[in-house]
């Protein structure tokens, strides 16, 4: 059977989406058995090397002198502490109630972009960022009944997400992709080997603990390689919408692996969120302008260390 170019990049989304949200799941799998920090640093060696690998393969490894500049560290400060947060949120929450206040990152990039980069966004748009994180409210619930203070870390996430792929827009395009990818990774296993004695010190790990570690980063790979795939073959605003298959993935893997059952709330806000994400979606390709929230849908879209 073929497929139309559009439609292969969207089963590549899919595919994409699904790697990075099993990729979660494997995390969470893990978290109990030792701390965040030592987590960044199992899986941020073994997402260094296989993207070291990708990067040597790729020529790109001659260019990383051009990496040595603020703007690149900055954006790897920023996935610190977006994975720190992530991390804590993911071990205290269900994987679809992170997931679906992860779908709020486009909105909370269209606003960053219109407050600190002077970028224009219409009454509409902002009534949809409006609307938007009306849902990440629902799901978050303050004050009411079902409240887990965790979800403010995943507020926190989207915040330091939004911080980084708008950093991520300044840095020059001579830069690989690859390049700064690597670097990420590699400063996100720094960060996570200091913090490992504030944050209780390692934990002995067993054979399967590190199995799934490695799977994970495995498919932070996969994800990665497999987003890029449906950029350079679809159109990238036929494309995007797809980005918000990862919370189907989430309800599903949630459902199946750990038997979380979604409550109505965090439905009801998940549909909020992702309507008005493709609604400002809608509104950026008929704009023909600028495309902040379509360039959220990059390798960099979510805390994984990578």
């Amino acid at each position: 059977m073929n497929l139309s170019p559009n439609l292969r990049a969207a089963l590549f989304m899919a595919i994409s989406m699904a790697g990075f949200t099993i990729n979660d799941a494997l995390t969470k799998s893990v978290i109990g058995e030792m701390n965040a920090a030592q987590v960044m640093v199992v899986r941020g060696t073994f997402a260094t090397i296989l993207i070291g690998l990708l990067a040597w393969h790729s020529g790109v490894l001659r260019a990383l002198g051009l990496i040595r500049q603020p703007l690149v560290a900055i954006r790897a400060i920023g996935e610190v502490g977006s994975t720190l947060c992530f991390l804590a949120a993911l071990a205290q929450m269900p994987l679809a109630n992170v997931s679906a206040i992860l779908q709020a990152l486009p909105l909370a990039v269209t606003m960053g972009a219109a407050l600190f980069m002077n970028e224009p966004v219409g009454w509409r748009r902002w009534t949809a960022i409006l609307v938007g994180f009306a849902g990440v409210l629902i799901i978050v619930r303050p004050g009411f009944e079902g409240f887990n203070s965790y979800a403010l870390l995943a507020l926190l996430c989207v915040a330091f997400c939004a911080v980084r792929d708008l950093i991520t827009r300044r840095i020059p395009e001579g830069i690989p992709t690859l390049a700064v990818s690597f670097a990420t990774a590699l400063f996100v296993t720094i960060a996570g080997g200091v913090l490992v004695v504030p944050y209780g010190g390692w934990t002995d790990m067993t054979v399967t603990s590190t199995s799934l570690l490695f799977a994970a980063a495995l498919l932070l790979i996969v994800g990665y390689q497999f987003i890029i795939m449906a950029m350079r073959v679809g159109d990238i605003s036929f494309v995007a919408p797809f980005r918000y298959t990862a919370l189907i993935w989430a309800l599903l893997i949630g459902l199946l692996v750990f038997g979380e059952v979604p409550d109505t709330a965090m439905l009801v806000g998940a549909a909020i969120v992702v309507a008005s994400g493709l609604y400002t979606l809608y509104r950026e390709r008929h704009a023909g302008k600028t495309q902040p929230v379509i360039e959220t849908t990059t390798p960099a879209m979510a805390p994984d260390g990578a």
